[in-house]
């Protein structure tokens, strides 16, 4: 009886531990909702600051321009955490408009207008710019630096004039030419006529030849003087390639003629005539 009265005993006190399991049951699932529904709501805020949050990395490539400043186009980077105070202290050290003078409106690619940046406290990427994006800056002061082209037409800005005679005061021109007066055979030109002839007699029109300096390769085109360049014998040279300054017209006279940017004239002592072919251009490449 002894061994049955235990048994008996122990099942008791299993059924009183099931009544107090069941009994916290459902206290357990209010428990876990709770959390699940806290959890969930953590999630959820976290998500969205995830989306609204800008690495301190990120930065936007944009193209400015100005309303005064016509000619005025810059493609500039900007942080994205960067306010717009801060963007527009940044453009005023570029275009000159002051920040309380200023205006920003921001265009897509397609030239639409997006949105008038405003709001001095936002970051930029609030206004979600994007690489390519138009940044226009408005100068809203009538009277500002940026207004009626000053800064961009040279024609407005009066001129310094100074007379012939307060120029000699001030320049070596008069000092030179007192000298000049004191001493003329040392002033004269020292260049003959026929300075370096003897040179020019081996160097006939049509022939091929190198310059220097640079080896640059051509073909005479003219031999003899020309009094618009200066005393003595000149060579005109066509280059090969566009190495020159002009087309064989210097100061208004026309001594050959060749292509644009092809043409110098030059000193006997600089030309070497001989079998000087052109070059190919794809020689010196390696194999």
């Amino acid at each position: 009886m002894e061994k049955g009265e235990d048994s008996v005993r122990r099942i008791t006190v299993t059924s009183q531990q099931i009544k107090r399991v069941r009994a916290q049951i459902p206290r357990q699932k209010a428990s876990l909702a709770i959390e699940v529904e806290k959890t969930t709501e953590r999630s959820s805020f976290k998500a969205m600051g995830s989306r609204l949050q800008i690495h301190g990395d990120e930065s936007v490539l944009l193209r400015v321009t100005h309303s005064n400043l016509k000619s005025f186009a810059a493609d500039v980077r900007f942080s994205l955490q960067m306010t717009i105070e801060a963007v527009k202290e940044k453009m005023w050290k570029k275009c000159g408009t002051s920040v309380n003078s200023m205006g920003l409106e921001l265009y897509d690619e397609m030239g639409a207008k997006i949105s008038e940046l405003s709001d001095n406290s936002r970051p930029l990427g609030f206004y979600s710019p994007q690489d390519g994006y138009r940044l226009h800056v408005v100068d809203l002061d009538p009277s500002s630096v940026t207004s009626g082209g000053w800064l961009e037409d040279t024609s407005l800005v009066e001129k310094y004039k100074i007379s012939d005679e307060a120029y000699d005061k001030r320049t070596y021109r008069r000092f030179k030419e007192k000298l000049a007066r004191q001493n003329p055979s040392a002033h004269q030109t020292k260049v003959p006529d026929n300075c370096v002839e003897e040179l020019c007699a081996n160097i006939k029109v049509g022939d091929r030849c190198q310059v220097e300096p640079g080896e640059k390769r051509g073909v005479v085109k003219f031999v003899g003087q020309a009094e618009t360049l200066g005393p003595g014998f000149w060579i005109g040279v066509q280059y090969d390639e566009p190495l020159g300054k002009h087309d064989g017209m210097v100061k208004g006279t026309r001594y050959f003629d060749c292509p644009p940017l092809h043409g110098a004239m030059v000193r006997p002592d600089k030309v070497q005539v001989g079998d000087y072919p052109e070059r190919d251009p794809f020689e010196e490449e390696e194999i």
